[in-house]
């Protein structure tokens, strides 16, 4: 049992049925048909050679495959994943040397072995931490930055500015003049043409005609001599057995951005898999996720490869085309290794402008303004949130803008429980409820009682807060007799809460005021028992109900 919870290819390979096998095999070959030119791209947006992406389509793979829960997942390289892989190892070593290949496998492997601890300590949920907002923000800005990213090869232009964008747009305008047309005219005809297919005749797989269509250009009319810059000789042959690097100064360094993208490449996978999961009526297993991720990068790290999660666009692809199990995954890995034994020579005039323009097409649909409109309509906080993180991404950088982001809705949060809703209620006759009396101005209040409902957890941050609303309400209303507080929407409370709150109830018991705890959830009474309630304030968090509390003062003449 432990096993296939652990390996969860010991469940679906036995039980494999025969009828899956046309829709494995069709989304299998499908996928790999597009990972095959997306995976070289995705490579040199991280800095690396193009094989090293057909590397990573690989073991990698395989070994989700055995591990993962999704039976749709498509894990291999990313775009999001690729930008933050440059943007952490180009601050250490000059990419394209053997330095950075290092720095990227160990990269990998880190990457690894943090995803597959969350897992087996079952800590998935700290991701929660990262908001919806926060990464909605991330992704539309780094989609820009890896878009804009990609003007070098898209016009055979040596820019300077990296990927500050603001001065790559500038120096771009500059230059103007230096844009080499061949490669431009190479370049937006794929674009247009990856548009086309994708939108109009979305079942032919619009990246490998345009891959093919290109080499045949190139080749056939020798456009290399005329400045068009070609991938060149792609090695041939299964990836070889790479050995990370480990120094401790690499890894502290690393720490951060192997940190993001485990956070981040996880949030990613886990979104997809969970969205075809719902469809299909299956659940996923997040934590056992982050093991199968975790593994895959940790096995890749070893065959040369650099960091993979699930991408959306690949997933939605590998599902639409017939995928009913992991075999899927597993064929398209076979197909790539044949590719990298037999067929690597095929790309030798494969145009870097066709790659640039795979990425651009791809990265345009993680653009999600919409998103921002949505959360303005909703709750403008969360729109501020997806603002302040999305100009943090393009102006500071890829790390410290999802660091900005992950700050700011941190203070937000924190703020709110700081400061929570509280309220004073009233009687609805006509319905007998008990309700906010701004809500419900028709709502009666008793002179001689003040009920006062607490809509969150206490702790140690948020007592002051409730002081001094109780302060201001009895200031208010210096005739009341009683006070009621409503405690059903009080889920936890901590020591030092319970320990101000006995404070409270006993000035306001020196005033001559009975205060008495309302509907008072089992968790916080068992603590209130703990602190000795039973013998200092018998009697006053029984009440159940707000009636029955209501009912006893007025019995007792109140």
């Amino acid at each position: 049992m432990f096993l296939k919870r652990f390996i969860p290819a010991l469940d679906w390979i036995p039980n494999y049925k025969r009828t899956d096998l046309k829709g494995d095999l069709s989304a299998g070959l499908i996928v790999a048909i597009m990972l095959i030119p997306q995976g070289m791209a995705y490579a040199m947006l991280a800095g690396l050679s193009p094989v090293i992406g057909l590397y990573a389509s690989t073991i990698p793979l395989i070994i989700y495959a055995l591990f993962g829960t999704s039976r749709q997942l498509a894990v291999g390289p990313v775009a999001m994943v690729s930008l933050l892989v440059f943007t952490g190892v180009t601050a250490l070593a000059e990419p394209g040397t053997s330095e950075y290949l290092t720095l990227v496998l160990l990269l990998m492997l880190m990457v690894g072995v943090i995803q597959f601890l969350l897992g087996v300590l079952r800590l998935g949920f700290l991701v929660n931490f990262l908001s919806h907002a926060v990464i909605s923000a991330f992704t539309s800005a780094a989609a820009l930055i890896i878009g804009f990213s990609q003007l070098k090869d898209l016009t055979g232009v040596q820019y300077e500015s990296g990927n500050k964008i603001f001065s790559l747009i500038i120096e771009a305008v500059a230059k103007v003049s230096e844009i080499n047309v061949v490669t431009l005219a190479i370049g937006v005809g794929s674009i247009v043409l990856l548009v086309v297919f994708k939108k109009f005749i979305p079942k032919i797989p619009g990246p490998i005609v345009v891959v093919s269509l290109s080499i045949l250009t190139v080749f056939g009319l020798k456009l290399q001599n005329q400045g068009v810059t070609i991938v060149g000789e792609v090695p041939s042959g299964l990836p070889g057995l790479s050995l990370p690097a480990i120094s401790i100064d690499s890894i502290m360094i690393l720490l951060p951005i192997a940190l993001t993208i485990s956070f981040v490449g996880f949030m990613e996978s886990v979104a997809m898999a969970k969205a075809i999961a719902s469809k299909e009526k299956y659940k996923i297993d997040a934590n056992q996720e982050l093991i199968g991720l975790g593994l895959a990068n940790v096995g890749g790290s070893f065959f040369s490869g650099y960091p993979v999660t699930g991408g959306f666009s690949r997933s939605a692809v590998n599902y639409q085309s017939g995928a009913r199990t992991p075999l899927a995954s597993l064929i398209t890995a076979v197909l790539i290794l044949l590719t990298l034994m037999f067929f690597t020579d095929f790309f030798y005039y494969l145009p870097k402008a066709v790659l640039a323009a795979i990425i651009m097409v791809a990265v345009y649909g993680l653009i999600d303004v919409k998103e921002a409109k949505y959360l303005f309509k909703v709750r403008p906080l969360d729109g501020w949130t997806w603002v302040i993180t999305f100009i943090a991404t393009l102006t500071l950088g890829i790390i410290e803008g999802i660091l900005v982001g992950l700050g700011f809705s941190l203070v937000l949060f924190i703020a709110r429980s700081a400061y929570p809703h509280v309220a004073e209620l009233g009687y609805l006759k006509d319905k007998n409820v008990y309700r906010n009396i701004v809500r419900y101005p028709d709502a009666e209040v008793s002179p001689d009682y003040l009920i006062f409902r607490i809509d969150a957890s206490l702790y140690f941050a948020n007592m002051s807060f409730l002081e001094n609303k109780l302060t201001e309400k009895m200031n208010e209303r210096p005739e009341i007799k009683h006070i009621l507080l409503d405690f059903s929407g009080v889920n936890s409370i901590d020591g030092v809460s319970i320990y101000s709150l006995e404070e409270l109830m006993e000035a306001i018991r020196n005033n001559d005021i009975d205060i008495s705890l309302i509907g008072v959830k089992g968790p916080v009474r068992d603590l209130l028992k703990k602190a000795g309630w039973d013998d200092k304030y018998p009697g006053q968090f029984d009440y159940h109900s707000l009636h029955d509390a209501v009912k006893s003062i007025e019995g007792k003449g109140a």
